[in-house]
């Protein structure tokens, strides 16, 4: 089973590697707006809750998760 702690570990550096190019790339007022989008994206209010909705629902299942790549579909 894939422990939510190492996805957030996997996106950590991926998503600093976004916002690194975002602040070269932008000027700081835009940079502070493509900031707030990627955490929000990434964060709580994005792919973190629903990581941790599908965790949920796969113990509430008694199933473990897979991950995308999996030959079995439910």
């Amino acid at each position: 089973m894939i422990d939510l702690e190492t996805v957030r570990e996997l996106i950590k550096p991926r998503m600093k590697r976004i916002l690194d190019f975002g602040e070269l790339a932008l000027p700081p007022g835009q940079f502070t707006a493509f900031r707030k989008l990627v955490l929000d994206e990434f964060g709580r209010s994005g792919l973190e809750s629903e990581l941790e909705r599908v965790s949920r629902e796969q113990r509430r299942n008694g199933s473990e998760w897979a991950g995308p790549h999996s030959k079995e579909r439910r």
